[in-house]
């Protein structure tokens, strides 16, 4: 015996049937607005609620919402979701202005170990006192409410940027007086002159540690091992420093590699740039700091050598004005990156004799930030 629908019939127009038979076969529409046509196809051409049901592997109510829509809107209206009021809004502004505030504030000043806030840890704080600061519509706080809330208004407490405060009151003259030297350097460059002074960016790197593996590397093989394997254990021999100098005119490398970097040290190292630019008038040296640059040892040296050495320093935690940090950089990221030692002696010799291969071939690197303005 056939079924007796207890809804209305859906009336289709030749135009509707055909626009949706086409919204079926399209490989561009929607998936919702294809499987809603298929829907209203189905009832209208005799199929009940509980086979289209079975048919699209779906439940009858959600068969009946889009049969009921259709009804009421007709079928091609229906295919679109009707907007709806959404949630209604039970945060007050008063809450959410207490919530970014308590954000920009440390959960330390709130009796937690914390250090920076974690989206759980300031929902539950909020749940906690808010009935204490008047705000019930909190109560219920949730972390991801609270994700929303700090995103709109572009905070973000679980994270930390730093920055460089500048700390030597004399740091824009300080600047200005090294930047005057890469323009002198400029200078010497553009017009391929040969210039009476050397000008030298110096630095130590310091703390470079001497490693040794305490098994063998396995190197890459074809088809089973895509990168070098390494055993996790290892032996510490202790650290060097390196003591460089790049010239800023010929790119050439002036180095030594030292067990510390003191002032003895330091003054060696001076002592081997002015055998090596005898022919220079002046030696001018853009350098940090560091207590062993003014010591009364360093002091007692240059005193031997008036008017040959000249210090440009940079201003104080402003090394990223010194150029031989790119030199350091580069190092670190290539031929100190893993390196594997049997001893503090290997090491030194594998440093410096990479200073040797740079020389072969060296670069001169050119000072940007700011020089249009010297």
């Amino acid at each position: 015996m056939p079924f007796q629908r207890l809804k209305p019939e859906l009336i289709l127009s030749n135009e509707d049937e055909i626009k949706l038979e086409t919204i079926i076969r399209s490989r561009t529409e929607s998936s919702c607005h294809v499987e809603r046509a298929k829907i209203l196809l189905d009832y209208y051409r005799g199929e009940s609620i509980s086979e289209i049901a079975r048919t699209y592997n779906t439940n009858r109510p959600k068969v009946e919402r889009q049969i009921n829509k259709a009804l009421q809107i007709g079928a091609i209206p229906s295919l679109d979701d009707i907007p709806r009021s959404g949630r209604s809004e039970n945060i007050t502004d008063e809450a959410r202005t207490w919530l970014i505030s308590l954000a920009c504030s440390k959960p330390l000043d709130y009796g937690y170990a914390y250090e920076i806030w974690t989206m759980e840890l300031l929902a539950s704080y909020a749940r906690e006192h808010s009935e204490q600061m008047g705000f019930p519509c909190l109560s219920k706080l949730s972390k991801g409410t609270v994700s929303k809330i700090l995103t709109n208004n572009d905070i973000k407490p679980h994270k930390i940027r730093y920055y460089l405060e500048r700390r030597d009151p004399l740091h824009e003259e300080k600047m200005n007086d090294v930047l005057l030297i890469y323009k002198e350097v400029e200078t010497v460059l553009d017009n391929k002159d040969d210039s009476v002074y050397a000008y030298i960016s110096y630095d130590e790197k310091p703390s470079i540690q001497a490693i040794e593996n305490t098994a063998p590397d396995l190197m890459p093989v074809p088809g089973m091992y895509s990168c070098i394997s390494r055993d996790h254990e290892y032996i510490r021999h202790g650290t060097l420093s390196l003591l460089a100098g790049i010239d800023l005119v010929t790119g050439n490398i002036t180095a030594t590699v030292q067990d510390r970097h003191r002032s003895l040290e330091f003054i060696e190292f001076l002592e081997k740039v002015n055998q090596a630019y005898g022919d220079k008038q002046k030696i001018k040296i853009i350098l940090d700091n560091h207590s062993s640059h003014i010591s009364k040892q360093t002091m007692a040296y240059l005193a031997t050598k008036p008017n040959r050495f000249e210090f440009v320093f940079t201003p104080k935690h402003a090394s990223w004005l010194n150029l031989i940090e790119t030199f350091f950089g580069k190092l670190a990221r290539t031929m100190l990156r893993g390196i594997r030692v049997k001893s503090k002696e290997e090491l030194k010799e594998r440093i410096l004799s990479h200073v040797d291969f740079l020389n072969q071939s060296p670069v001169v690197f050119r000072w940007k930030y700011k020089m249009n303005e010297i």
